[in-house]
């Protein structure tokens, strides 16, 4: 318990800490339009809070990130276990990996935008870079699971869904935990610069395009900390509620 207060404790400092930097950044530049107190961005982020408006376009949001994290996810275990089970796959993925891993995310974007409708960019968009992230725990993650215990599995049964769900993802859990913390947070960035780049309707990603258009640097602010306690849902909640089932 008292862990848990001195690690909130820290975090509001955090929060504190980045309260002043805005302020030093506003008092430097002599911009209070870009750089607006800390008491006007909370009024502009209650003020989003209260509005239906903005749920609806966390909706569509978080809808583009789920179907983003269940395509990267199936890919990504698919990818991962046949990297990690053989080392000729593991070399002949490579190159595609280093690809989508090393590839500006506007020319990925730009690409995709020609090869499919605009709607469907950002989820695909996320779900590419988001593969070798997921690929490369499992494999990890495959690679360290103890060899005679898998032996003992192969010689009652062969590689089969239920081996796969019952034996290899359990043991994989750790580093698939770790994966789908990273995921979650570079998820949501991507799908909203992606739906900054293509103005999808009624997203977060346009909600931000609009107040940059308009000057409303309060409100941009307000929409990060909106985007930054969505990374903390879901990466945190889930979390403690399996510590609870635990």
């Amino acid at each position: 318990m008292e862990n848990k207060a001195k690690n909130t404790f820290i975090f509001c400092l955090g929060i504190i800490l980045i309260g002043l930097l805005i302020k030093i950044l506003g008092k430097v530049k002599g911009d209070s339009l870009v750089f607006p107190s800390i008491f006007v961005i909370l009024r502009a982020f209650f003020r989003l809070l209260a509005s239906a408006r903005t749920y609806h376009l966390i909706f569509t949001t978080l809808s583009h990130v789920f179907i983003s994290l269940i395509i990267s996810t199936v890919l990504g275990i698919s990818i991962g276990m046949v990297e990690g089970l053989s080392c000729f796959f593991k070399k002949l993925l490579k190159p595609l990996m280093t690809m989508l891993r090393s590839i500006p995310m506007i020319v990925l974007v730009v690409i995709i935008m020609v090869l499919t409708k605009y709607k469907n960019v950002p989820y695909i968009a996320a779900s590419l870079i988001l593969v070798p992230l997921i690929s490369e725990a499992t494999a990890e993650g495959c690679k360290r699971i103890d060899g005679e215990l898998i032996d003992v599995y192969r010689l009652n049964s062969s590689f089969t869904p239920r081996i796969l769900f019952s034996v290899y993802i359990p043991l994989m859990a750790g580093y698939l935990k770790q994966a789908y913390i990273n995921a979650v947070g570079m998820g949501i960035k991507i799908v909203i610069t992606t739906e900054y780049l293509v103005q999808t309707k009624n997203s977060l990603g346009k909600a931000v395009f609009s107040s940059t258009y308009f000057n409303d640097y309060d409100e941009i602010y307000a929409w990060a900390l909106i985007m930054i306690l969505l990374v903390l849902l879901l990466t945190e909640v889930p979390m403690l509620i399996m510590k609870k089932i635990r």
